[in-house]
């Protein structure tokens, strides 16, 4: 009997960067609000040629034996880079004591782990109704302390085993809260508690804020004026028990003093380690069996949880036995094998022998019940039939070349199957024109049924989405390719006008009130770098001309940029100023109606002035109140003002000049659409055409349906009018979704979750429909702020963005909840979008909708649930890790 010998593939760890996270084990009541996804690279070579003459020895009986006296072919060998993460535990100490006074407070903050760590904090002062960070007065700040904007302070840790900041607190301060978040500085990761800043308050607390630390409702540090009672928390001569610091509520300290408090919050670092994982796979030509060869350095005991596939669709299988040594059967899906120890025990090896003629051989490696490697978010996939390793083998030759000649042009694949993938795109691309025109056409307005209509959007959505994974498939992912700046080349991407990339996230960067300071524009110029930093993509800013009503929306000099927001020059610099940070900005841009300046021979307001000074025939005549002589209006009128004939060519052409000045002279990236039900989608679209934006949203808002007063379920109706305009724009615009709003209202207002599933199971709003042009929101200017015309239900706020924001549609923020006590959250739900990449086009399963519980699984990425009932995502070979908890939501990540 011949032997086959396998070279042991040996490779060293390396120490990699740390991170911090909350330990789940020991404390489920807090959760950290990071995670990093594992990067794996890969560096592949395949061989079809050339034999090798390398002995396999079967250790165990169990083991099949093969006896061959031909050498085997090694058809595929690959090496997968690991990060390992291994974890030390401590604590965070917080802990509030009296000085010599009840004047006089110490807090201190300690970690017991090692590293560089920072303690960013800020303050409340009393009766400041705006942002709960401010700075604190300079002599409350320790020694090293440095200022972060105006908003917050940053102190080192000082300490060798038990790190610690002392801040040294005093009633004339006048400081009701301290916030505070820990900071890793060598990876930037952050501590925070339950999804959200830390929360110390020193005067009476009595709102529920799941944040708060040491003290409770009714409790206050303060005697006297700044606070209602005048008990103060009680200091325990040791630490207290879990049960005994979560029961400080107010209620059972009425007979006695309270002098402060302690606290510990368990806390996890984690470092990364490099590894790897080398997969050879040999081909027995007497037995036609596969030989697979698994080797890795990961320290300790490593399982392999594994599988084989019998088809592309990439099920995993039970294979044949027998089995090798150290497996057993995992509930009859999968087999997990112990892999043998090295000599030396530098890392672990195993052989698998397996059947001819599968598919694949599937696995992930374990190496505990927390700790789980995979490859890049999915199971690692060996091709083992002939015709994989051939198609792989002709990609990974033409890799290998561009590798050995250091170039940056891509080889995708062979001329013959270039060829086929642009006959196939081509004939796409006809099916799609097709089947726009179909639909726009005038006589197929007519004559079809909605239905139908939502047939055809329907299947091209799924046809574009086809044509988008052949392009994205085409590309190999080439790793390791190292190319000096000079010879990058970028051209530019002609991005569709009005679409975006579909990974926007929206910032709507103005309430109803911000006009009244008169300084709105210098106040954004403020924020712009901490707007980059949350995370967002796009700034919607307000009208910017001369206007009638305070608020822009009443436009009257449309080339007079002076308005109660700023001046024309401070509109620039702070345009400007969001380029130099990365966000783009919209323009809010009113094309429905204008405000006139002088009456005609009738005393009827319709003859405008300035740069264009139309008459009543630029009116439209089927409005009483201003006399146009233009013709009917093609949508509905707006009747405080008058409303704007699109159909007239000197108006289109006037409103074109317009909005290019505003791209070339302010620098606009795109619009914000107000009042679009008011004219016809397509003169929206010859405005886009003309003014190529990089984004553009109009605002169609009409009622949902409702039966004696309750909203009915089904609101295909009112969607299918939005999308209707969205269609007559040729689809070179996005519109807000009105209707996941409403369905919203009634979800989470009501306890009535079930109403986000449509009949098809899909979301119901435009979202479930045409998710590339639906942009979500909760709240903007008109439905929250002081008008509150259709204000979301208070204190919910966050189940609505924790939907939106791991949803497909382009996700847009009210401003008012960005500066308020949501922002941690919103930008933590922001941070785990970009993430993870979900986009405007993402794919949604729903997997629950029931009363009191809403849950979807979106791109087998995120799971997400809201509402007040239970819901865990589904359990397998994934493993889910809580990223976000708040009041009524959660998320969860692939892990």
């Amino acid at each position: 009997m011949s032997t086959i010998t396998i070279e042991p593939l040996v490779g060293n760890y390396f120490r990699r960067s740390p991170k911090l996270y909350q330990n789940l084990k020991t404390t489920p009541h807090f959760s950290l609000n990071y995670s990093q996804k594992r990067n794996f690279i890969s560096n592949a070579t395949l061989r079809f040629s050339g034999r090798r003459t390398l002995p396999i020895r079967a250790s165990s009986t169990e083991a099949a034996v093969i006896e061959t006296s031909e050498q085997s072919n090694v058809v595929f060998t690959e090496t997968f880079s690991l990060k390992r993460p291994e974890r030390a535990e401590g604590k965070i100490a917080i802990r509030l004591d009296k000085g010599k006074d009840e004047e006089n407070w110490h807090l201190s903050v300690g970690c017991s782990l090692p590293g560089k760590l920072i303690l960013h904090w800020g303050v409340h002062y009393t009766g400041d109704a705006g942002s709960e960070w401010d700075q604190p007065p300079p002599e409350m700040r320790p020694s090293g302390s440095i200022a972060i904007k105006d908003y917050a302070i940053e102190t080192p840790f000082k300490g060798e085993t038990f790190q610690e900041v002392k801040i040294d607190i005093s009633s004339k301060w006048s400081i009701a809260a301290i916030n505070f978040v820990l900071k890793d500085e060598e990876t930037g990761v952050w501590y925070q508690h339950r999804g959200r800043d830390f929360k110390i308050p020193l005067i009476d607390y009595l709102e529920d804020d799941a944040n708060v630390v040491g003290l409770k409702k009714g409790s206050s540090i303060w005697p006297g004026t700044l606070g209602k009672l005048s008990n103060i928390l009680l200091k325990p001569e040791s630490a207290p028990s879990k049960e005994e610091s979560s029961i400080n509520d107010g209620s059972s300290v009425e007979n006695r003093r309270f002098e402060g408090f302690y606290e510990e919050h368990a806390i996890v670092k984690e470092t990364l380690f490099d590894n790897i994982v080398s997969v050879s796979v040999k081909q027995c030509p007497e037995t036609a069996k596969n030989l697979v060869y698994i080797d890795t350095d990961l320290p300790g005991n490593v399982i392999l949880h594994w599988g084989i596939c019998n088809d592309d669709a990439k099920r995993w299988e039970l294979p044949a036995m027998p089995y090798p040594a150290e497996t057993v059967v995992f509930k009859n899906k999968a087999l997990r094998t112990l892999l043998q120890r090295k000599e030396g025990g530098n890392g672990s090896s195993g052989l698998f022998t397996l059947d001819g003629g599968l598919s694949g051989f599937v696995f992930v490696v374990k190496l505990d019940e927390n700790t789980w490697l995979n490859c890049k978010g999915n199971d690692f996939y060996i091709p083992l039939s002939s015709s994989k390793h051939e198609s792989s083998a002709i990609h990974l030759e033409e890799r290998k070349q561009n590798e050995e000649s250091n170039s940056s042009q891509i080889v995708n694949s062979s001329p013959e199957e270039n060829q086929t993938v642009s006959v196939y795109t081509d004939e796409i691309i006809k099916e799609i024109r097709s089947l726009v025109s179909d639909i726009s056409s005038e006589k197929s307005r007519k004559t079809k049924s909605k239905e139908t209509q939502e047939t055809i959007l329907q299947e091209i959505e799924k046809l574009a989405a086809e044509a988008y994974s052949i392009f994205r498939s085409s590309i190999p992912i080439i790793s390791e390719i190292v190319v000096s700046e000079a010879e990058i080349s970028s051209p530019d991407v002609k991005i569709s006008s009005g679409t975006g990339t579909g990974f926007e996230i929206l910032c709507q960067g103005f309430n109803w009130e911000s006009h009244k300071s008169g300084r709105w524009y210098k106040e954004l110029h403020k924020k712009t770098a901490e707007l980059s930093s949350l995370g967002f993509s796009v700034i919607w800013l307000p009208p910017p001309t001369d206007s009638v009503s305070p608020e822009g929306y009443m436009p009257r000099d449309l080339f007079n940029l002076n308005s109660r927001y700023g001046s024309f020059d401070e509109l620039k610099v702070t345009v400007k100023k969001f380029h130099e940070v990365g966000i783009k900005v919209l323009g809010d841009v009113v094309l429905n109606h204008r405000c006139a300046s002088h009456r005609n021979q009738n005393g009827i307001w319709n003859i405008f002035g300035g740069r264009l000074n139309w008459d009543e025939h630029a009116v439209v005549a089927d409005d009483p109140h201003f006399q146009g002589r233009g013709n009917k209006s093609s949508g509905d009128n707006f009747h405080a003002a008058p409303n704007i004939d699109h159909s007239q060519k000197f108006v289109r052409k006037d409103i074109k000049e317009w909005l290019q000045w505003l791209r070339e002279e302010i620098g606009y990236d795109g619009w914000r659409l107000d009042f679009v039900r008011g004219f016809w989608g397509g003169y929206v679209k010859d405005y886009l055409e003309a003014t190529e934006p990089y984004f553009a949203v109009g605002e169609y808002w009409d009622s949902l349906v409702y039966t004696y007063g309750e909203m009915d379920h089904n609101q295909d109706a009112h969607r299918q009018r939005i999308v209707d305009w969205i269609n007559a724009t040729n689809g070179t615009a996005g519109a807000f979704d009105v209707t996941t709003k409403g369905i919203l209202h009634s979800a989470i207002g009501k306890c009535e979750y079930w109403r986000l599933s449509d009949q098809n199971g899909k979301p119901p709003g435009v979202v479930g429909w045409w998710p590339s042009r639906a942009v979500t929101f909760i709240e903007n200017h008109d439905t929250g702020s002081t008008q509150g015309h259709w204000r979301f239900p208070g204190g919910k706020e966050m189940q609505g963005y924790a939907y939106i924001l791991t949803h497909p549609g382009t996700p847009s923020v009210f401003f008012d909840h960005i500066f308020s006590g949501y922002r941690s959250e919103i930008g933590n739900l922001i941070s785990l979008r970009k993430r993870n990449k979900i986009s405007c086009r993402s794919m949604v399963e729903i997997t629950k909708a029931e009363r009191d519980v809403y849950a979807a699984v979106i791109d087998d990425k995120l799971a997400v649930k809201i509402g007040p009932g239970h819901y865990e995502p589904p359990s397998g070979h994934q493993r889910w890790k809580m990223v976000a908890e708040g009041n009524d939501y959660k998320v969860w990540e692939l892990s």
